[in-house]
């Protein structure tokens, strides 16, 4: 039998006229079929999706970052299901969401993303599916399992899932032990084609984990990055797991990222110190329970003099603010943005302590004074997204309630490309939910009672706060 690799490049046409072909078996999903009646329907040759294209990869060039607008590069139209491989299951995309790597894919910054797809399309035949002239994005998603490959044994047709984005090769021997050491480690609709912001996605078995009984289809989409990611960082052994007493700063802590690492460092017994930029996060962090805030625009932090000197002295003030609020240096700085703070986190860590990072949002050319690392003891650890396990136990920690989502914000697919310009410019708290096969808002939710328990001032901590104007 043939390999169906992909398809052409499809046009940029008016998506409506083209749906009808797959229209079957997502409304069986929205009306709740069961799994024999879904295994029954017959699967469509097309998805609506959101992609970039090869031939646009240069359309930014010579533009500076903050200019380069995704509304311009997503598209959003029909493209063709590939043939499935037997550890993958198609998953009917009931919403999804964006992250920051959905930006940068929709900027082609810092590299464009079809560098990767080229590359694992030479890995192997199933790799040859991703090379295309098309790349649908997107790292999250929940939604209902449509296809089993012929290897998957623990899912079946009809179960509710969450997708992680760790995509690995579990025929690789350096993918065992951890798997974000392994030398073939991808992030899925980053580094591979046929991601969650679609209708239909392809997924791999080992990327699956069960829905949050309590949340709805949205609420559910949002969590596994940037959650995954937040755990391995300040729980898992692999970064620098928070003890009881432990003080935390935190970098953008009403983000995505930020506001998954507050409540676990609260979870863990620590003290978070989260740094925002208006009062209006600083009102929606008092809410999810972090008692001290700093907002970097009201003290006009300038931590550059110019572009290429940085002002110790200012490293200086936010150390003895953090002081004044908690009585103590950082044991751990939790780092996302990069160039823009790193100096400073280096500086105001606390002797021995400990500087996470996992991103560098604004830059990647990073400087500190080494002085301050070395002759305090302090230790930078670098770490990237979750294994399978970290994930794993990262989602039971939304399972059980004991992490909420912070979603802020929901858009219909088709203006994928509004919400990640809202991302880009960081005009979002928490993070941004994008519906796909869900017909509206406020379904996917089965167990009212834990719903109930954990509260739904809790769960929509972030969607009661007015978001910066576009």
């Amino acid at each position: 039998m043939a390999l169906v690799l992909g398809g052409d490049r499809p046009s940029d046409v008016t998506v409506a006229s083209n749906l009808a072909g797959m229209s079957e078996i997502l409304d069986a999903v929205r009306s709740g079929a069961s799994a024999e009646e879904l295994a029954s329907t017959d699967m469509p040759a097309m998805t609506r999706a959101v992609f970039v294209r090869r031939d646009e990869q240069t359309m930014f060039d010579g533009m500076l970052s903050g200019d380069k607008d995704p509304r311009r590069s997503l598209h959003v139209d029909e493209v063709p299901l590939p043939q499935l491989a037997p550890d993958e299951v198609f998953v009917a995309v009931m919403a999804s969401s964006i992250n920051f790597n959905s930006v940068w894919t929709s900027i082609f910054e810092p590299l464009s993303t079809f560098g990767f797809l080229d590359r694992l399309g030479k890995e192997s035949i199933w790799g040859q599916r991703h090379a295309l002239d098309y790349h649908v994005i997107g790292s999250d998603a929940a939604g209902v399992v449509l296809r089993a490959g012929s290897a998957v044994r623990n899912w079946k047709v009809g179960d509710e899932v969450t997708v992680h984005c760790n995509y690995v090769d579990d025929q690789d021997p350096t993918s065992h032990e951890d798997s974000m050491l392994s030398s073939s480690q991808r992030i899925w609709g980053f580094e591979t084609n046929f991601g969650g912001l679609a209708d239909i996605a392809v997924v791999k078995a080992n990327q699956l984990m069960h829905k949050p009984t309590h949340l709805t289809w949205e609420e559910a989409a949002v969590n596994a990055l940037c959650n995954s990611t937040a755990y391995r960082m300040l729980v898992s052994h692999n970064g620098a797991p928070v003890t009881q007493g432990d003080v935390v700063l935190i970098w953008g802590a009403s983000g995505g990222l930020g506001s998954f690492a507050v409540q676990h460092v609260l979870n863990s017994g620590g003290t978070p110190v989260g740094v925002v930029s208006s009062d209006t996060k600083v009102k929606t962090l008092h809410e999810l329970g972090c008692e001290y805030v700093i907002d970097r625009r009201a003290n006009e932090y300038r931590f550059w003099k110019d572009e290429h000197t940085q002002d110790q002295g200012e490293w200086r003030r936010l150390g003895n603010d953090i002081r004044a609020l908690v009585g103590e240096d950082p044991d751990i700085v939790f780092e996302h943005p990069g160039r823009s703070t790193m100096g400073a986190s280096v500086f105001v860590a606390k002797r021995g302590g400990t500087i996470v990072t996992c991103a560098a949002t604004s830059g990647y050319m990073i400087e500190y004074d080494n002085r301050h690392l070395w002759m305090k003891l302090k230790t930078i650890k670098g770490s990237h997204f979750s294994n399978y396990r970290e994930a794993w136990a990262a989602n039971q920690t939304i399972i059980d309630g004991k992490v909420v989502p912070p979603l802020s914000a929901v858009f219909p697919l088709e203006e994928t490309g509004v919400a990640a310009f809202e991302v880009h410019h960081n005009r979002h708290e928490g993070k941004i939910a994008i519906l796909c096969v869900a017909p509206e808002e406020g379904l996917g939710v089965t167990n009212s009672e834990l719903r109930a328990r954990v509260g739904e001032d809790r769960l929509t901590i972030f969607r009661r706060h007015d978001r910066e104007p576009l």
